[in-house]
């Protein structure tokens, strides 16, 4: 049974994104062709290796099953084809990134965009996800994160400088709350509560003196991005715990007004991290060159 490889990319694809939009974009088809070139497979196996729905699209057990056993052998392929860069003058390529957005925008995009100035050749593509995935499944080679999110299977190369949360609420908010003197007297206090993509919710963090505490706040208003808890904040819905950078702006033109400053050290800062491979791509170097100049 002979199955025609450009049809195994487009699985492959499909298989990565679990949507065939998200794949025809990524492969410069159209969703109907691919849907085709899906039929064919899966006439020629006389098996059906995707389920698909309206909303949704997952691989069956089967479809499971060729996915793990083919993707090592297209990434050989790819490593193969990385190889001939080094008869190139310079790297050239598309390189996609996962990240979070607050170290998409405090840390990545800034690199990225100096980066591209230096690589005309080469391309990047960042894509927002708060989830922590399954990049090298997803097709993603590389991400930034915090360190201890990465998986320990991962090369970790920290990026940008170091980073400093701050609680901050507005005027408005102080005129009908006492200032907190230690993380302790949040208790209580009208807070916006973070959670995470997983479910559970951000306990604030803090030190000092050698002295750990974190808090489980309390509050009227939770959301997943801090961006809109800054906003929140400004409104004086409550106090935000967020990203020193994002806020010194608005403290400085005293829209906020920020507290517990003693009590948030400077923490390690963002970790660009990659998939440990015999060869690492050509394109995939260069940026991690550059991003150590920068860090530096």
């Amino acid at each position: 049974m002979r199955i025609d490889p450009s049809d195994l990319a487009t699985f492959l694809a499909i298989a990565r994104h679990r949507s065939f939009r998200a794949a025809a974009t990524e492969l410069g088809v159209s969703a109907s062709a691919l849907s085709h070139a899906l039929r064919n497979i899966e006439t020629r196996l006389d098996l059906r290796l995707v389920n698909r729905t309206t909303r949704s699209v997952a691989l069956t057990e089967a479809g499971q099953r060729l996915f793990a056993r083919i993707s090592p052998a297209f990434q050989d392929i790819d490593d193969a084809l990385e190889d001939l860069n080094n008869f190139r003058g310079k790297p050239a390529g598309t390189l996609r990134f996962n990240a979070a957005r607050q170290s998409a925008q405090l840390v990545l995009l800034p690199i990225v965009t100096r980066f591209l100035k230096s690589f005309p050749d080469i391309n990047a593509e960042i894509s927002i996800n708060d989830a922590l995935i399954d990049m090298v499944s997803a097709g993603f080679d590389a991400g930034v994160r915090f360190g201890e999110t990465i998986a320990a299977d991962m090369i970790a190369v920290p990026i940008g400088p170091r980073h400093r949360f701050a609680v901050v609420g507005s005027p408005a908010y102080f005129r009908q709350h006492q200032p907190p003197v230690t993380p302790h007297d949040l208790r209580g206090m009208p807070c916006i509560r973070f959670r995470f993509s997983s479910g559970a919710f951000y306990r604030w963090e803090f030190e000092r003196g050698g002295i750990e505490v974190d808090i489980d706040v309390e509050g009227p208003l939770t959301l997943n991005d801090q961006d809109l808890m800054v906003d929140a904040a400004l409104d004086g819905t409550g106090l935000a715990f967020v990203f020193e950078a994002q806020v010194e702006k608005l403290i400085a033109r005293r829209k906020l007004v920020r507290v517990l400053a003693d009590w948030c050290p400077a923490y390690p800062g963002f970790f660009l991290y990659y998939p440990s491979r015999r060869q690492l791509p050509a394109a995939l170097r260069a940026f991690v060159d550059f991003a150590k100049t920068m860090a530096n």
